[in-house]
């Protein structure tokens, strides 16, 4: 008897405010994508894609591969404090990005012993300000962020110059990574500066 589709299950009961909404069905992969934009997050199981493209900012994704579930975040800055020193509760930020992705993909019946973790993006792609050392703090961030929770990371590709492309299997625990050609993507840099005014207004 042939096996049916897995279908895709999603998190959509939580953080409702920070949840990815831009869907569309992609015909080479033949399933559905969920586009995560900067400040944003997703979790699911099944046959569905999470993607995002990455220029200084930071993409975790968190899977389970006894529960085979997962998401992806997408963050910009790697401080945990806003400007007055108080806890900043958006997803702009790595601390909280972090913790409501582990949460949210636990909340969704991942198993806490056994999540792993694939971490990309913090390319120095920004350019005509002080912004060079975005990227480093983010991918800093990752990193330790991970190391003090003891989530093992399985995949890693921070740094450099290009911004990513990347697409999650959460089915699999597949990540698909894409460098754009060019060390400079100017709609890469205007989603990021775009986003980046919008927050200090």
């Amino acid at each position: 008897m042939a096996s049916q589709r897995r279908r895709p299950r999603y998190d959509a009961a939580v953080g409702e405010e920070f949840l990815a909404t831009s869907r569309f069905f992609d015909h080479q992969f033949k399933r559905e994508i969920i586009k995560i934009m900067p400040g944003q997050f997703f979790v699911a199981s099944g046959e569905v894609i999470i993607a995002t493209v990455l220029g200084s900012c930071v993409s975790a994704v968190i899977w389970d591969p006894v529960s085979r579930i997962g998401g992806m975040n997408h963050f910009m800055l790697a401080a945990s404090a806003d400007e007055n020193g108080e806890e900043a509760d958006c997803m702009r930020y790595g601390q909280f990005a972090m913790d409501t992705l582990i949460e949210r993909v636990l909340a969704h019946g991942a198993m806490k012993q056994s999540l792993e973790a694939k971490v990309f993006g913090g390319g120095r792609v920004l350019r005509g300000f002080n912004a060079s050392d975005i990227g480093d703090d983010n991918a800093a961030f990752v990193l330790q962020y991970l190391e003090e929770r003891g989530i093992p990371i399985r995949a890693c590709n921070l740094g450099d110059v290009y911004p990513r492309k990347l697409y999650f299997f959460p089915d699999s625990g597949r990540v698909m990574m894409r460098k754009m050609k060019t060390d400079y993507n100017p709609k890469v840099a205007r989603i990021e500066q775009a986003y980046r005014a919008n927050l200090r207004h």
